[in-house]
């Protein structure tokens, strides 16, 4: 079964599994003591952590392992803005970030402080000029992904860490999904990154704080990883995840070759088989093994089941989903189509077979999923009646007022107004995204009772 959510997580390395099954046997004891066994554990892991400094371009002693990603991400950004507190509050993120960080910037507004979410274009890239544009005299952090979880879209990570230098503001680059390609290059301050998005252990994360950064740790600190990450580690995590990080990156080159030009085929050949898809993110300056695209008049987690019968596991950033009401932050921060988004994330070895499989079970996957839900057929309807049309969509949930929407469009002249009322905030952005993907004309939106009014017009 191809299992096609690496972005998520990936499989484990056969180097993460051996080093796992050999630290179990060898690294049980606690680092911290002085007896032999404990020596023999403090030697693995001071091995790990040089090996995952090498990995990252920083010293070994900047470098700390927490239980996860998240909680580096968490450890972070509170104790970059705690060491901070006499240069100012104000925290910079984009607006693509990983939840864990905008997470972490409401509890920094919570308490007081002051966040600048820098917006992206179409393709989830930030400007580099308009991040520096929002750094302040108070600012204390600046956060920026290295590449996105959810679109592959890579950040400018270099021009961004040179423009918080100028400004004497510490960056803290999220590398999670980027690490296991490529080192971070660029002058950052801090990063995080997470092992199990590279193919070693879950429960292994990454701190690196660069010498010379202001950092007050905000918990109860013990003698353990500098007071970073107190707690007895998980050596045999630690020690696999460090194998396996330097094993993928002396693969990388050549399977990051391999795998874009699958995704190169994904990319091209889905526009051509499914009608009404938009595929989102930037084609070029993008994660290798990373592909996300939007149906219209898909229901999310109808067309996530549909695969998964099939036998391929992805993952989506739609709103229409049993998870949640809301249209994906990273979708909705791109202003892009958010209905029946799917991402495919391809892991180590994916074969062209298995690529070559899913593009000839998507298109009927569609289809049924669109068929279900009474969607209208690709280029139906033709002009006749006058006036405005309004659709009655109160209520109801992504991706049905688009498809009331396209239903109706067929009855309304050339020039004519359609209006569709909804309460589902997917709307605010499908809406558009299906005039850009018809080439119809958006006229705007106003609030009435219970919801909002979505109006088109009919160019053609």
């Amino acid at each position: 079964m191809p299992y096609f959510d690496a972005a998520s997580a990936a499989p484990l390395h056969p180097v993460a599994r051996q080093a796992l099954l050999a630290a179990l046997d060898e690294g049980w004891a606690d680092p911290a003591r002085l007896y032999r066994e404990g020596r023999r554990a403090r030697l693995l892991l001071d091995a790990a952590r040089e090996a995952a400094a090498d990995a990252v371009g920083c010293r070994p002693d900047e470098l700390v392992f927490t239980p996860s990603g998240t909680r580096a991400l968490h450890d972070g950004i509170a104790g970059a803005l705690a060491g901070r507190r006499r240069a100012g509050r104000h925290l910079v993120v984009s607006a693509v970030e990983h939840s864990a960080v905008l997470h972490s910037a409401a509890v920094h507004e919570a308490a007081g402080g002051t966040v600048t979410e820098v917006a992206v274009d179409r393709t989830g890239r930030v400007g580099a000029g308009a991040y520096a544009a929002a750094l302040r005299p108070d600012t204390a952090l600046a956060v920026l992904q290295s590449a996105n979880h959810e679109v592959g879209t890579v950040q400018p990570v270099a021009e961004v860490a040179e423009a918080c230098r100028e400004a004497g503001v510490p960056l803290l680059v999220d590398a999670a999904q980027s690490l296991g390609w490529e080192p971070v290059g660029g002058g950052w301050s801090l990063l995080t990154a997470s092992a199990h998005k590279w193919g070693g252990p879950s429960g292994v994360g990454l701190l690196a704080v660069r010498k010379g950064v202001r950092y007050a740790p905000q918990h109860p600190v013990d003698e353990r990883e500098s007071g970073r990450a107190p707690g007895f580690p998980d050596l045999p995590a630690v020690v696999a995840a460090a194998a396996s990080l330097r094993a993928v990156r002396q693969e990388a080159a050549e399977e990051a070759a391999r795998l874009r030009a699958l995704v190169d085929r994904i990319r091209a050949r889905v526009p051509e088989l499914v009608p009404d898809v938009e595929v989102v993110g930037d084609p070029a300056r993008r994660l290798p093994h990373l592909v996300t695209f939007s149906c219209l008049y898909v229901d999310g987690e109808a067309l996530l089941h549909a695969l998964d019968r099939e036998g391929f596991s992805v993952s989506s950033g739609s709103s229409c989903t049993s998870s949640t009401l809301t249209p994906s932050h990273v979708l909705r921060a791109m202003g892009v189509l958010t209905e029946g988004n799917v991402r495919v994330s391809l892991p180590r070895g994916t074969a062209p077979e298995e690529v070559d499989r899913f593009l000839g079970v998507l298109p009927g996957v569609v289809a049924e999923v669109r068929g279900a839900l009474g969607a209208p057929a690709a280029g139906a309807g033709s002009p006749s009646g006058e006036g405005e049309l309004v659709v009655d969509s109160l209520g109801k949930r992504c991706p049905i007022p688009v498809i009331e929407l396209a239903r109706a469009f067929g009855d309304a002249p050339v020039g004519g107004l359609v209006t569709v009322l909804s309460d589902d905030e997917a709307a605010r952005l499908d809406i558009p995204a299906w005039c850009e993907m018809r080439g119809q004309e958006y006229v705007g939106e106003r609030p009435v009772p219970g919801g909002v009014a979505y109006t088109v017009r009919r160019r053609s």
